[in-house]
């Protein structure tokens, strides 16, 4: 008998269906458009769990809450599944060499992907970009390679708009990747109804885990030395001090910063 799966999810709240504008994501207390978010995220976490569980009964999931001001309604979290809070969780959040994949739920895509509602990179505020090895790279592509290259582990499964779908796919080419909605714009979107993401969700979780169990999804793996250059948006020129203090640091210009390493951890995160 094969042993339990053990999955770990990283979460956010842009890509959740229904979910359409930056009003409806920030805010540490929250609006009730922000609650209201945060439940939609919620229920397409437990579908998530349920998916891995039709799969496996057994399995062991984990969830880090991914979303900066938190995404996730603790009194509604799936009862078979346990939960990181994103404050006092720091990277690697959690995921260690003994899970058997990462799925992602409520993704968004990297900034500056057209039409993709909600894109960013980390802070919408304050990053225009990140690039690793000369590639643009967005939360899913750095999250994806710190699984691979700290601990040998493949990501599996995405929901989220359909434009972080594709980004997904680009780097993890058999990942399951389930689109909520489709961008229109950077708050806009043709949505699906919570129901429909919710089932859709559910059985493609339960498709990831069947590819994971046959060893059909590879980990992606980068090889030192790494290259981290980091644009912050215009007017935010004071926060290049904040990487500037990294080992391996070099200012480009007053918005652009390189940090050059051998140390995975110091750029994967």
């Amino acid at each position: 008998m094969s042993k339990p799966l053990k999955i770990h999810f990283i979460t956010d709240l842009e890509g959740a269906a229904m979910v359409f504008g930056f009003h409806q994501t920030r805010g540490v207390d929250g609006t009730e458009e922000k609650r209201q978010a945060m439940r939609l995220l919620t229920g397409e976490v437990n579908a998530c769990v349920d998916g891995i569980l039709d799969f496996d009964p057994n399995a062991d999931v984990v969830v880090w809450d991914g979303h900066g001001s938190g995404g996730i309604v603790y009194e509604l979290f799936h009862d078979q599944a346990r939960l990181l809070p994103h404050r006092n969780t720091p990277a690697p959040y959690g995921l260690d060499e003994t899970f058997d994949s990462v799925f992602f739920v409520g993704q968004h895509a990297m900034a500056g992907t057209p039409n993709a509602p909600l894109a960013h990179t980390y802070s919408s505020k304050t990053i225009e970009y990140y690039k690793l090895n000369e590639q643009f790279v967005g939360e899913f592509g750095l999250r994806a390679y710190m699984a691979g290259t700290l601990f040998d582990v493949p990501v599996a499964f995405l929901s989220g708009d359909d434009k972080a779908v594709a980004e997904a796919q680009v780097l993890v080419s058999n990942l399951v990747g389930v689109a909520t909605k489709i961008g229109t714009g950077l708050e806009s979107a043709l949505s699906l109804g919570p129901g429909k993401a919710r089932q859709l969700i559910r059985e493609g979780a339960r498709e990831a885990c069947a590819r994971v169990r046959a060893g059909k999804i590879t980990p992606v793996k980068l090889d030192p030395p790494f290259e981290w250059e980091v644009r912050v948006l215009e007017g935010q020129e004071q926060l290049t001090e904040n990487y500037l203090r990294r080992p391996g640091a070099e200012r480009l210009d007053d918005r652009t910063v390189v940090i050059r390493t051998t140390d995975p951890r110091a750029v994967l995160r």
